[in-house]
């Protein structure tokens, strides 16, 4: 580690030499590098890198597309899309961005109209009682148009949970080039409040509200128009520091997200695992899991076709046309067909997708 020049008292006509001013020089470096450190971004895929679900467009509110990432809308259109930059277009020099998140909206007029960007991040504990800075680059398709930004703090989704605390942190005016933004605010206390499971913050990035949202969005209002996103980062902090992914780098980054959802196999002729006949008209087939999912209820999301899945046993292939989970543990999922297999109790063998459109993954998001 480089240090400072172990003089400590100088006099006027002092020469620094070479070695020390190399040594300020890498320990300048090195203070500039500690504000980069995993677990500093609460955003999870603030680059929009990962994509396991190949998501493209959605209108439907509720809908995840980039990993971690979902769009909320009531009211006209909204189109949440998937976006990538041109080589080197990226609004950062030196980090070459690969995605971008783009909502569109048109054709709202009502006080309960609303348009956002969302991510829900794991307990309600975060930044708790702390000064924290939200950042982000943004731009916009014409000059003037604003993002209000908004934190919730959800104490649980099951049994008594306290009421959701929602605070304003400010907005922001775009113009049609990329820039980063950012505003600091106060999260609140969780002292005294009724903590339940599924405890959770919410990143609320406003595009349109109605009036019912004012005390929310500062008044935001209804607008019509096209929103680009990039580098979103939440931190305990003044001010914004680099902007930096939650783990810092890009297989960090996709296990992040696997613990909430994993795609296990996704189009023809892909491995998923092994199985077993456990009677003549049931098998059971393994799921590793790469990292411990959120849950252990996660739910299935496996397409459904004719001969979407084959089991590979005894020098034969028996074709599935769908898939259920049974469990899911720490490490592994098992899911089961008792509706199309066809076998000899015993009989082990592979199990793999036999159909471009067949996929399997496992949902665990918030």
């Amino acid at each position: 580690m480089a240090t400072f020049p172990s003089k400590v008292n100088y006099a006027t006509g002092d020469i620094l030499t070479a070695t020390n001013m190399n040594d300020v020089g890498g320990a300048i470096n090195l203070l500039d590098g500690a504000q980069f450190a995993a677990g500093k971004n609460k955003i999870i895929n603030g680059d929009f890198t990962i994509n396991q679900r190949a998501f493209t467009s959605s209108t439907i509110s509720g809908t995840y597309g980039f990993d971690r990432w979902k769009q909320a809308n009531t009211g006209g259109t909204v189109t949440y899309s998937a976006q990538t930059f041109t080589a080197g277009a990226a609004p950062v020099a030196g980090y070459e961005g690969t995605n971008f998140a783009r909502i569109v909206t048109t054709g709202q007029s009502a006080a309960g109209d609303l348009g956002m960007l969302n991510q829900r991040i794991e307990s309600v504990r975060t930044c708790a009682g702390q000064t924290v800075t939200i950042s982000f680059w943004a731009k916009a398709a014409s000059a003037g148009q604003k993002i209000a930004v908004e934190v919730s703090q959800i104490f649980g989704t099951t049994g008594s949970p306290s009421a959701d605390v929602n605070t304003y942190f400010g907005q922001v005016t775009l113009t049609t080039s990329w820039a980063r933004y950012s505003v600091t605010g106060a999260m609140p206390s969780i002292s005294g409040k009724t903590i339940t499971t599924s405890d959770q913050l919410a990143l609320n990035l406003w595009v349109s509200a109605g009036t019912t949202f004012n005390s929310r969005t500062g008044s935001l209002g209804i607008q019509s128009g096209t929103f680009d996103f990039w580098g979103v980062q939440m931190e305990a902090a003044q001010t914004a520091s680099n902007f930096q992914t939650a783990t810092g780098t890009l297989q960090g980054e996709l296990a992040a997200c696997q613990r909430y959802y994993y795609v296990a196999a996704s189009g023809n002729n892909l491995a998923v695992g092994t199985g077993a006949n456990y009677s003549a008209t049931n098998a059971y087939f393994t799921v590793a899991l790469p990292v411990t999912m959120r849950i252990n209820t996660a739910a299935l999301v496996a397409s459904t076709g004719t001969d979407y899945y084959a089991f590979d046993r005894n020098g034969a292939a028996d074709t599935l046309n769908s898939l259920n989970l049974a469990y899911i543990g720490p490490n592994a999922a098992i899911l089961y067909n008792n509706s199309e297999i066809s076998g000899t109790a015993g009989q082990a063998g592979t199990f793999r997708t036999n159909n471009a459109s067949a996929s399997i993954a496992l949902n665990a998001e918030l």
